[in-house]
């Protein structure tokens, strides 16, 4: 009997705390899970694990959420959808995050992690 396919997530959070809670709700829901504590981690990782879909910060260390965003749009990564998750919530923000390529963007402050969770399996599931 073949098994449902696994969902591999990266999120790419420089803080531990959020996405160590991610990771705990994301895993309990039966994704595969990897964290990147910064841009340039998470671009490496990227290659490595070709993950089905990324959730990236935008305010980190090394290289910023739309930095990131930018260079996954520009090479074979392009068609990995990318959820900003970020607390940066101003609309030029929300709009750039859009723009460069990002198939949402959500703000944490308004949505609980097991939402997080619900509007990726259904973008997952489209």
């Amino acid at each position: 009997m073949a098994g449902k396919k696994t969902n591999k997530i990266l999120i790419i959070e420089d803080d531990s705390f959020i996405s160590d809670m991610y990771r705990i709700k994301f895993e309990s829901e039966g994704f595969s899970v990897e964290i990147a504590p910064d841009g340039i981690q998470g671009l490496e990782m990227v290659d490595k694990n070709h993950p089905d879909l990324i959730l990236l910060d935008v305010v980190m260390p090394k290289m910023d959420g739309f930095s990131v965003l930018q260079k996954l749009k520009e090479g074979v990564s392009k068609g990995i959808p990318v959820i900003m998750l970020t607390n940066l919530g101003q609309k030029d923000s929300v709009e750039k995050g859009l723009k460069l390529g990002a198939v949402d963007y959500i703000i944490k402050a308004h949505f609980t992690p097991l939402e997080v969770v619900d509007k990726v399996k259904e973008f997952l599931n489209k």
